[in-house]
């Protein structure tokens, strides 16, 4: 098989990219590993540890219409490395308010941090630049995956920084940040050095003259994107949507229905390791699969894995592990499932100048979701249970399930 020249492009691409997203996974992680705790204490509230994740999140959705602005006029490169380097600035202020003892800037520097977040869901699109179509969901499974280590590894990472932290005179609570900050700060350097030449500029570069305009390429809004998207389009953006909704809902609610039980935080790490474990390692798989069976059936798999989640998990006594850590073990392959699927759609949905508004739209509509998604779990099983969150994320997904199998008929006729 001949190697052309975007065929090597495209490797280096991907190899860059999977450093990076080693090196932001584990700045994130690392953040969000802590961040809840340290506001609670810091505030004296637990609704302010609360407001930790959310405020991490909030920046995420942000951050993901203005970097995709600057994807289409400059390229990958500069997104990403405002992205990372955003976040690199939040994690030190961060790392600032936790020696203040603020929990106000503590927030504020969280909605910072949550720019990196973004980034690190934008770089799968990065991957899918060049890609054959018959490879595009392998390429963006392969992004995805490569977030396995940095997500897996992080967390254990808060405990040594935060000694490290103390050996140096700070509150042991600024060591994760300042971990982080550093850990933004090289993937915004690997971005910036080695990602040439930029996937995005190249593939914009073979646009038809229908998108230029004196020999400008025009790209359309968000907003334009979103009503000229085709029916597939709009299926793929509801799909990473709803998982990813359904994901954080009925995840953030599970340590809490385990410490009804009075269960471990040994066993409720486990069961919450496990989870994250399986929304990444099997992403190859499922890129493999959307590249040969097509991305709506895909896609409908995860739709479906995600209703079984719900069913195996909400029906679990809060005493069960095994059967909490396999329904959270499908809710992560559910989420896989939907997030490569429907991403490799949504990039072969639209023209190759619209692909940034478009992507980046998905994301914020993903991180609206997920912090709606967990506000809602609260609200849940504060007034009802956690079996009723089970059985509101498994109705949730259903109409997901269908709209993908009537696709899929549609397309068989």
């Amino acid at each position: 098989m001949i190697m052309t020249v975007v065929d090597v492009v495209q490797r280096r691409v991907l190899r860059v990219l999977a450093v990076t997203q080693v090196l932001g996974a584990a700045g994130v992680t690392i953040g969000l590993a802590v961040s809840t705790l340290i506001a609670a204490v810091l505030a004296d509230s637990d609704v302010v540890g609360g407001l930790a994740q959310t405020s991490a999140v909030l920046g995420a959705a942000v951050f993901a219409l203005p970097a995709a602005r600057l994807a289409a006029r400059r390229g990958r490169r500069p997104a990403l490395v405002l992205g990372y380097g955003t976040g690199a600035i939040g994690a030190a202020v961060a790392a600032c308010a936790v020696v203040l003892g603020s929990w106000h800037v503590l927030l504020a520097a969280l909605v910072l941090f949550g720019a990196a977040s973004s980034a690190n869901l934008a770089a799968r699109y990065a991957g899918a630049d060049l890609a054959h179509p018959h490879r595009r969901a392998r390429s963006v499974a392969l992004v995805v995956w490569a977030a396995t280590v940095g997500a897996v590894v992080g967390p254990n990472l808060a405990d040594p920084a935060g000694q490290v932290a103390v050996r140096l005179g700070l509150p042991v609570g600024a060591g994760p940040y300042l971990l982080s900050a550093v850990l933004f700060g090289l993937a915004a350097v690997v971005v910036l050095r080695f990602l040439r030449p930029d996937p995005l500029t190249i593939a914009q570069s073979a646009v038809t003259p229908a998108h230029c305009a004196g020999g400008v390429v025009v790209a359309k809004g968000s907003v334009a994107v979103w009503r000229s998207l085709p029916a597939t389009g709009k299926l793929a953006l509801g799909g990473v949507t709803l998982c990813h909704t359904a994901m954080v809902g009925l995840m953030s609610m599970t340590p809490v229905h385990m410490d009804h039980a009075g269960s471990s935080l040994r066993v409720v790490g486990l069961v919450i390791s496990l989870h994250v474990a399986a929304m990444y390692v099997a992403s190859p798989l499922f890129g493999w699969m959307a590249d040969r069976l097509g991305r709506v059936p895909v896609l409908a798999i995860g739709a479906a894995l995600v209703v079984a989640a719900s069913g195996i998990a909400g029906m679990a006594p809060s005493h069960e592990a095994p059967q909490l850590a396999a329904g959270l073990a499908l809710l992560g392959f559910g989420w896989s499932a939907g997030l490569v699927a429907g991403s490799a759609l949504l990039t072969e949905s639209v023209a190759v100048v619209d692909r940034p508004a478009a992507q980046g739209l998905s994301d914020l509509s993903m991180n609206v979701g997920g912090a709606l998604g967990g506000i809602a779990a609260g609200v849940v099983v504060t007034a009802w249970s956690y079996a009723a969150l089970g059985l509101f994320v498994g109705f949730t997904a259903l109409p997901l399930l269908v709209a993908c199998l009537y696709s899929s008929l549609q397309r068989v006729r």
